[in-house]
């Protein structure tokens, strides 16, 4: 589950709208605001409550998190006491607390600079399963349920990197390496990395995946036998950067393109935005160097942007990756993003956390999902057609995120409304093991 002992920022940014969100058509009434524009509206205008709007916006001022600012010494103070946890990636200081509040589409509240482009962390992974969507939706990838080994070359990697006993130790000539040859690697799915059930064994970028949030055993941690792919969850950095070298694979040029190319040019986001990779996820691919880029900022990198680019990508989630009369992303990729797995029911695709019998939002409709991370999150809800798959259990929680979204659904209030919201949250946003 979520542990959060303090909170940035929740910012509120909020999104209502009436009616259905999976409607194929564009309604006449919706609005979708174009490149470099987004349009203002009072709250009155809107149908808000004025009152509880700014109490919802005084909550996130008043929860800003106490840590450094300076996320390169944060993360030495936060993850300095594991293995291996040497920056990999830019970091980049912390702005001031900021947020957006919109319904309908229109902006009816703001607050600190919404423009300053800040680290998303892991936010990122929901734009790269993004990319791996947009691989789906394009017949590069046929199933998720394809053992991903059947999409992914041998290649060259650092010295050190590889599967359990086929790492290069840097002496010789530089050999192509499978990562997904082994009795257990070669079993994983799309699906399974997609929902970091994977269990994954090997080394990436110089990270050993047993040393990433380890506990309190390292030792055990590493000797410990694999899970079968798919019955286990465990939120685990180096997996999902083998997810984003995978994605590579597949499109064969380096994602960031994709991604614009594909995603945020047709929403309107800005020209500020970078994803970020390490200083050593180089690799050749049809002759050409590209870097891979990493699936958070868990080392540094990541996805860099500013909130309207966030809230931007939110509000495309909320409607169901239709922006506009253009499908960005499948509604049949979007279900499948928003289906509880098997080991957790709280959790979707990556970076999707679900609110599966209410849990993780008490005050919002079971539909509601978040796009979560240590520095960024979005929170959205929309009605949609019932779970087939049984639910029995529950996902965790912090008291920071009931509250906020119950301060936020109160202001917002609603029962066939539906809210996007993002907030900041500069804490140690860790599993509990």
């Amino acid at each position: 589950m979520w542990s959060h002992p303090n909170i940035r920022t929740l910012l509120v940014v909020a999104a209502l709208a009436v009616g259905s969100l999976a409607t194929p058509t564009l309604a006449r009434s919706e609005y979708f605001p174009a490149p470099g524009q987004w349009e203002r509206r009072l709250p009155d205008q809107m149908g808000i409550d004025a009152d509880r709007l700014q109490a919802a916006v005084e909550f996130a001022v008043a929860n800003e998190s106490r840590e450094l600012r300076d996320l390169e010494a944060n993360h030495a103070l936060t993850w300095g006491t594991e293995p291996f946890d040497r920056p990999l990636g830019p970091f980049r200081t912390r702005g001031p607390q900021t947020g957006l509040i919109i319904k309908g589409g229109y902006i009816v509240a703001e607050w600190g600079d919404i423009h300053r482009v800040d680290m998303t962390f892991s936010v990122t992974k929901s734009f790269l399963s993004a990319t791996v969507g947009l691989a789906f939706d394009r017949g590069l990838i046929r199933n998720v349920d394809d053992p991903v080994r059947e999409y992914f070359a041998p290649i060259v990697l650092p010295p050190g990197d590889g599967e359990p006993g086929n790492e290069e130790d840097g002496a010789g000539s530089a050999n192509t390496r499978s990562v997904f040859a082994s009795e257990h690697n070669r079993r994983i799915t799309w699906d399974h990395l997609l929902r970091q059930t994977s269990d994954w064994e090997g080394t990436l970028w110089g990270k050993p995946d047993w040393a990433d949030r380890p506990g309190e055993d390292v030792v055990a941690n590493r000797f410990r036998d694999r899970n079968e792919p798919g019955t286990v969850y465990k939120y685990n950095d180096v997996r999902v950067n083998l997810l984003a070298l995978a994605a590579l694979h597949v499109w064969r040029r380096p994602l960031p393109q994709v991604l614009r190319e594909l995603l945020m040019e047709p929403i309107g986001a800005s020209n500020t935005w970078r994803w970020h990779g390490y200083q050593n996820s180089w690799v050749t691919i049809d002759a050409q160097r590209m870097n891979s880029v990493s699936g958070g900022g868990r080392w540094g990198g990541g996805m860099h942007l500013p909130a309207l680019d966030q809230a931007r990508f939110g509000y495309l989630t909320l409607k169901r990756g239709r922006w506009g009369d253009r499908q960005v992303l499948s509604d049949a990729w979007l279900k499948m993003a928003e289906t509880p797995g098997p080991a957790n029911p709280g959790y979707g695709f990556m970076n999707w956390f679900l609110n599966t019998n209410r849990e993780m939002y008490p005050a919002a409709p079971e539909s509601a999902f978040s796009h979560l991370g240590h520095e960024y999150g979005l929170c959205g809800s929309g009605e949609r057609a019932p779970r087939r798959r049984p639910l029995d259990r529950p996902s965790g929680h912090s008291r920071a995120h009931r509250e906020g979204s119950r301060c936020a659904a109160r202001a917002l209030a609603g029962k066939r409304a539906r809210f996007l919201a993002h907030w900041s949250q500069s804490t140690r946003s860790r599993l509990s093991r």
